[in-house]
């Protein structure tokens, strides 16, 4: 039997979401700005280091607007944006890789993300002190960078001789592990992270097996004042001066008026915006930006019960990208049926894009891209 599915049917045996972990030294603003991020309403932890042990958390709506413009068309019961999980893991302190602070526990948090948002302070508050007594962003990015490699450097200290023994007796992947640790271990004791290096696809995978942290992608945000919203200060630049030579990016949050602004309902939040001069919540760019981060992209399904967005890695093929929907789509794969949101804001209509030869028949090999509008043809 052969089926064309353009919304979610069922999502029994979907794939679980990316995860990104928001990382900072204690008191530098990591859960309120995780609480505004998934619009929690829970009271704001106290005010000293370890108030978080166990880490939240929780789902996080990546804005698109391109949900508006394509419902603008294909008029559904309800949009649904795509989403990444976050979890706020607790404050990091210096010799968090030699357990203080409960760092080893706090540690292995961060292994099991896909990516790490960094909450860096570049305010200065009497009220709320510094765990250093000094507000310095590099000196805080490079405190956990340090704790970061240690943990690393342990950890393929720790795997090498296993792996040694058994690339002794002949197993190739063995082999190719102790290669990539010594690689590893060379870079990481140079005091330089393992995100800055290239890895072929077999290492990168050795390198994800090890669970490696300073491997993951980084993400920098500068957690301002009210008074300094666009991040013009000399905190932030120092902050994007460190991120551009390690190629990272940074957005510049306030997350104490984020914060606020999550409470209130839609009137009063556009109100708010409004009075603060920003077009939308500074949480909506950082959502995007952690999305990118991740490695990845949305395609659209669109109908009269929904238009969604779906969420796939950069590279994906078409029938990986069906398979997010159902995995069952992935092996009864077809075909995919394809156009993009110019076609649709040209043409008006599925049927007139079609009737313009513009809606595309694409295969198993088809790369998908950013923003594909899709119908998948399934064997079931």
């Amino acid at each position: 039997m052969r089926c064309r599915i353009t919304i979610s049917e069922s999502l029994k045996g979907s794939r679980g979401k990316m995860e990104a972990g928001i990382v900072g030294l204690p008191n530098v603003g990591k859960s309120t700005l995780f609480n505004a991020l998934t619009s929690s309403k829970s009271a704001q932890s106290a005010n000293y280091p370890f108030c978080t042990i166990e880490p939240n958390e929780g789902v996080v709506s990546v804005p698109d607007d391109r949900l508006r413009r394509i419902s603008q068309f294909i008029v559904p019961k309800k949009l649904v944006p795509a989403a990444i999980k976050l979890v706020d893991i607790a404050g990091i302190v210096k010799g968090a890789s030699e357990g203080q602070g409960l760092g080893n526990k706090f540690l292995s948090h961060i292994r099991e993300v896909d990516a790490i948002l960094q909450v860096v302070r570049c305010f200065e508050d009497p009220d709320v002190i510094h765990v250093t007594g000094k507000v310095d962003p590099v000196s805080d990015i490079e405190v956990i960078e340090i704790e970061l490699m240690l943990a690393d450097i342990q950890t393929l200290e720790n795997a090498l001789p296993k792996a040694e023994k058994m690339a002794r007796g002949g197993d190739k992947e063995a082999k190719l592990r102790v290669e990539v640790s010594k690689k590893c271990l060379a870079q990481l004791l140079a005091e330089k992270p393992l995100r800055t290096m290239e890895f072929d696809e077999n290492e990168k995978k050795a390198v994800s097996s090890f669970g490696l942290m300073t491997a993951k992608k980084i993400l920098y945000v500068a957690n301002v004042d009210e008074n300094d919203l666009e991040g013009k200060n000399p905190l932030v630049q120092q902050v994007r001066d460190f991120a551009a030579k390690v190629g990272a990016a940074v957005v510049p949050v306030c997350a104490k008026l984020e914060a606020e602004i999550a409470e209130l309902d839609e009137a009063d939040r556009a109100e708010m915006l409004a009075s603060s001069g920003l077009a939308e919540p500074s949480l909506a760019v950082l959502a995007r930006e952690a999305y990118r981060v991740l490695g990845l992209q949305s395609y659209f399904t669109a109908g009269e019960m929904e238009v969604r967005a779906w969420t796939i890695p950069v590279g994906a093929t078409a029938p990986q990208a069906a398979g997010v929907i159902h995995t069952d789509f992935e092996k009864g794969f077809i075909r995919a049926e394809v156009y993009t949101l110019h076609d649709l804001e040209t043409y008006k209509t599925e049927k007139e894009i079609r009737q313009a030869g513009k809606l595309r028949v694409e295969g198993k090999s088809y790369v998908m891209q950013d923003g594909d509008i899709c119908h998948f043809l399934f064997n079931t």
